[in-house]
């Protein structure tokens, strides 16, 4: 949907979320489901609430009778009540910042306000906690001190099943991401010269994305050269490009919290050699993998077979890892397609083809987004597979 030409998502289908999640806790006979995030990775609750939190963490917590609230820290109350699609807002002291403050005169709300006002009782509870790896210990003992007689369930299952599969609205949030990336990289390679820094393209490509209606970057912005192209997640610097470097560009866009990367290598001249004949197996490696893709493919087969095109070419001290990674509100996010992934692809699941290569001198990335279809895949942002190489 548009809103004032920007790509959204809706409020009714964060109520929509809210009732397919209180259908699974009943399937699952649980009794409440608490989801945590942070700023970095902020997707489960914002996923419920379309709240992002700011230095504090947040939580929504859902009842199976379809009732839920946002659950945000001390300094969030009206930030968290004006975002939020939720009704009800609570703030605990267990989402508040890192630096510990006490806030010792603040009435804060408790586990246990926010669970009556959801309508569930009793004392021996089934507990689902999900984003297990993002629930800080303050906020798992806020819980069992809350509930002690209360069982706490790992249930980041429970947001796999719910997020693997995109909605109309979120694959065209995540259409636009792409479309405004691919507007940033073209600018890029427009502006690059021998000299400048990495960080100054940097600063090209965020320009780029605001200019055009993104929320912000869909994750750190890469633009990395020579050596550094080898890592396989890293931070861009300050060094500065000499005519003949491999430069890679994985840049990004967020809209209405979908984050959309795409990545591809570009040179500050000619490549030849061994150096070029990487770079373009890279390329093929990334069009084999997308062959693969279709509706009820065995995810592990994908990673198995992926593995031994690698072999196959002579590549295999070079792979780092599998063809494809789940892809929405986190550009990386579950499910991975690995080589123990027991499952099968499905309609509108959406995954990064990332193609990443690493020798002892240079790496290279070849990345993009994709739905999966009944017999292939939609290409979500626009297509990649050109080598470009400057001449200064």
């Amino acid at each position: 949907m548009r809103e004032h030409g920007n790509v959204y998502i809706p409020d009714e289908e964060y109520k929509e979320r809210v009732i397919r999640a209180a259908k699974i806790l009943q399937r699952e006979g649980l009794d409440a489901l608490i989801v945590n995030s942070n700023e970095a990775d902020y997707a489960n609750a914002r996923y419920f609430s379309g709240f992002w939190p700011l230095f504090e963490r947040a939580g929504v917590a859902i009842a199976p009778n379809g009732e839920a609230a946002l659950l945000v820290g001390p300094e969030s109350r009206e930030f968290g009540a004006d975002r939020s699609r939720l009704d009800k807002v609570f703030v605990l002291k267990e989402y508040r910042e890192g630096a510990d403050p006490a806030y010792p005169e603040l009435q804060a709300d408790t586990y246990q306000d926010v669970f009556h006002a959801l309508g569930i009782t009793g004392k021996k509870l089934r507990i689902g906690v999900a984003s297990y790896l993002d629930t800080s210990v303050v906020i798992m003992e806020g819980i069992k001190t809350a509930f002690p007689e209360s069982e706490i369930v790992r249930a980041d299952h429970i947001m796999v099943e719910l997020r693997s599969i995109k909605s109309v609205n979120e694959i065209q949030c995540l259409k636009e991401g792409y479309r405004i990336a691919e507007l940033a990289t073209q600018q890029v390679i427009r502006e690059i010269q021998p000299g400048m820094t990495e960080l100054q393209m940097v600063g090209v490509a965020e320009r780029v994305i605001y200019e055009n209606g993104a929320e912000y970057e869909g994750l750190p912005m890469y633009v990395f050269s020579e050596a550094s192209t080898r890592h396989a997640i890293s931070r861009s610097s300050y060094r500065k490009f000499r005519k003949g470097d491999i430069v890679q560009l994985n840049l990004s866009a967020r809209i209405d919290g979908y984050s959309a990367s795409i990545g591809y290598p570009i040179v500050l001249g000619k490549l030849e050699g061994a150096r070029r004949d990487a770079v373009m197996f890279g390329l093929e490696a990334h069009r084999w993998t997308q062959n693969q893709v279709r509706a009820g493919v065995q995810a592990s087969e994908i990673a198995k077979n992926f593995y031994q095109y690698y072999v196959e070419h002579g590549y295999q001290d070079h792979f780092v890892y599998g063809p494809l990674h789940g892809t929405g509100m986190i550009e990386v996010e579950a499910p991975w397609v690995e080589t123990s992934s027991d499952y099968r692809l499905k309609p509108n699941m959406t995954y990064q083809i990332d193609t990443f290569i690493s020798t002892a001198t240079f790496g290279v990335r070849w990345e993009k987004g994709i739905a999966v279809t009944e017999t292939g895949c939609e290409v979500l942002s626009p297509e990649i597979g050109t080598l470009y190489e400057l001449e200064f």
